[in-house]
């Protein structure tokens, strides 16, 4: 028997999520009362954000027009182009916007429902393996993760990729439970649709997964390998059924593909979007250093100004709960649950966390989302057993260990803006030092006073990832680059967001509107941020030439000017280039030469407009 054991064997197979006879009574409630705050601190005062992204927005208000602008993720209604990923987070928000309207919350909630079910789909697959208390515990650090509050109160496709592969994990567990390769298949599904919500770092998680269950699924290698096999056969399916559609689609009957140079998904998928983000070479990419990249590179990277704030408070604790986990099953039988968990969700923290430290192309403090899973259940489940197992000095060390080193970062952190809450960070520091010091010698204190440190530890150690969840939630974000914590102009960089969109005045949008029937696109517009503007504040569609960055050959100058010549635009916005990278195709800033040698300017609340009709 393993110092760290899974759960009893008679209690694993029971459903998860709803408890079970034999559970204690406070459990029912317990993850009750769990979800319920996951839901007010993600819902509370949500409207704040406004349209958030409002890239995303536009392209939501576009797939509650137009069937075939929600299939593709079009920026428009009118389809000219489209967003700069895989759709399925536009689905379910386009979905929604046609049920309740375009607004705010119809935007927004979607993404916080998406929050509570992934700390509820956690739960259930931690318990599996290690009981209701690692799975309630799990799922509250997940819920108290500052870069899972920020996403879970946005409209970027992270909230959907995190649900998707937490659910994809929970399948394996499952699969793991008896050879099935039925729920193995299940979790294939669920990464292909990660795909399709954000492409190449849904698959980050399948090393894991594949590992775990080569290694601990309880049946013979062949079989494992025959499953396998299977599963990956569903992944590619569940990912590339809608790649072949939009290649075998005739281009001229749908959209541009939104960041691709040559109109092609699979460029996208794997280029700007996959191994460019890797490589750093993403053509039509503007932003980053100089010499291209996004910030240095380096182990150390996670705990930057720039990603520390999200993610980094429970990163060395995680760390310490992996290495300690597989140590102390060392000895286990191949097929035991316990350290096939460990392999499931450290395989994911290890290979998504080497990844974000080092890839040398766009990479935003905001990825780090895709962490928090991985590193809650590692949490979850290495903390639970160490207490259980305080009674032998390797493991009350080790959790004495994971929580000063627990403490220690959160001071670091806080630390780095004093103007803050000022205090915080060196009482966390001294109640974290003292819990860790109680919590090796727990095992010879009363019951009351063993309590007392258990629940102190745990208070410590949720203290500053917690702080600063509740005031990344209190905090109204909007651009293309939130960031997690409070409102404050110094130490990391927090609150609000990069690349806002600022909707157009009151003249400007009636000006748009005005005949906007007689018009494919009422207006159009260099980048999709400032189409996105023009188009929610208007209720017209609104063509993003060159894309997002203005880089994309979308549509080309002698395209645009037949537009024009067949009176299909009505008004030209703006006198420029949004950005302009050092890579892809110009045809944006020679349309907005050409617009502006043509035709004459006015100026509409501070906006230059050419009227293309004359």
């Amino acid at each position: 028997m393993t110092l760290l054991a899974s759960r009893d064997e008679a209690d694993r197979t029971a459903p998860p999520a709803r408890g079970t006879p034999a559970d204690p009574r406070w459990v029912r409630p317990s993850l009750a009362a769990l979800l319920l705050a996951t839901a007010v601190l993600y819902l509370w005062n949500l409207g704040e954000s406004g349209w958030a992204n409002a890239f995303y927005s536009a392209a939501a208000q576009a797939g509650s027009l137009s069937w075939k602008a929600l299939f593709f993720g079009s920026s428009d209604a009118a389809n000219a182009i489209t967003v700069d990923k895989t759709p399925a987070a536009l689905w379910v928000v386009s979905l929604s916007a046609r049920l309740f309207g375009v607004n705010a919350w119809s935007v927004l909630v979607p993404q916080a429902l998406m929050g509570v079910g992934s700390v509820a789909v956690l739960y259930a697959a931690v318990r599996r393996t290690s009981g209701p208390a690692a799975g309630l515990l799990a799922g509250t650090v997940l819920a108290l993760t500052p870069a899972a509050a920020l996403m879970f109160r946005f409209n970027n496709p992270d909230a959907l990729l995190v649900l998707l592969l937490t659910a994809g994990a929970y399948c394996v567990v499952r699969a793991l439970e008896k050879a099935s390769p039925r729920w193995l298949a299940l979790a294939g599904v669920a990464v292909g649709f990660g795909f399709l919500a954000k492409m190449l770092q849904a698959f980050l998680v399948l090393p894991a997964f594949g590992i775990a269950y080569l290694i601990a699924a309880p049946t013979s290698l062949g079989k494992r390998l025959l499953h396998l096999f299977g599963a990956l056969a569903a992944t590619l399916v569940s990912a590339g059924w809608y790649l072949a559609v939009v290649a075998l689609w005739p281009a001229a009957d749908r959209p541009y593909i939104g960041g691709s140079q040559e109109n092609s998904l699979w460029e996208l998928a794997f280029g700007y979007n996959g191994l460019g983000r890797i490589t750093g070479d993403e053509v039509g990419s503007v932003g980053g250093s100089p010499n291209g990249g996004w910030g240095g590179t380096g182990w150390d990277r996670l705990f930057g100004n720039e990603m520390a704030g999200g993610i980094g408070w429970l990163l060395p604790a995680a760390a310490v709960a992996l290495a300690a986990g597989l140590w102390f099953t060392r000895r286990a039988p191949r097929t035991d649950g316990g350290r096939a968990a460990l392999i499931v969700w450290g395989g994911w923290f290890v290979v998504t966390a080497v990844v974000f430290s080092y890839m040398g192309g766009i990479v935003h403090a905001y990825y780090t989302i895709a962490l928090a899973p991985a590193v809650a259940a590692l949490v979850g489940i290495a903390g639970t057993q160490l207490w259980r197992a305080r009674g032998n000095p390797a493991a009350a060390g080790t959790l004495s260990a994971g929580i000063g080193l627990t403490a220690l970062t959160a001071y670091l952190l806080l630390a780095r803006q004093s103007d803050w809450l000022p205090g915080l960070a060196i009482a966390v520091l001294v109640a974290g030092l003292l819990c860790a010091f109680l919590v090796f010698f727990a095992s010879r204190l009363p019951d009351v006073a063993r309590r007392l440190v258990a629940l102190g530890a745990l208070v410590t150690v949720l203290a500053g990832t917690g702080v600063y969840t509740v005031a990344t939630a209190a905090t109204p974000h909007s651009g293309a680059l939130p960031s997690a914590g409070p409102e404050t102009g110094r130490g990391m960089r927090m609150g609000g967001g990069l690349l806002g969109t600022s909707l157009p005045g009151d003249e400007l949008a009636a000006l748009i509107r005005r005949d906007s029937a007689n018009y494919t696109w009422a207006a159009a517009t260099v980048g999709s941020n400032n189409a996105a503007g023009y188009q929610l504040g208007s209720g017209a569609p609104v063509m993003a030439v060159g894309g997002f960055n203005g880089t994309d050959p979308a549509p080309t100058l002698e395209q645009f000017q037949e537009y024009v010549r067949k009176g299909r635009i009505h008004y030209f916005l703006g006198e420029g280039m949004m950005m302009r990278g050092e890579t892809g195709s110009d045809a944006a800033e020679r349309i907005a030469a050409w617009v502006a040698d043509t035709y004459e300017p006015t100026t509409v609340d501070g906006v230059t407009v050419y009227d293309l009709s004359r």
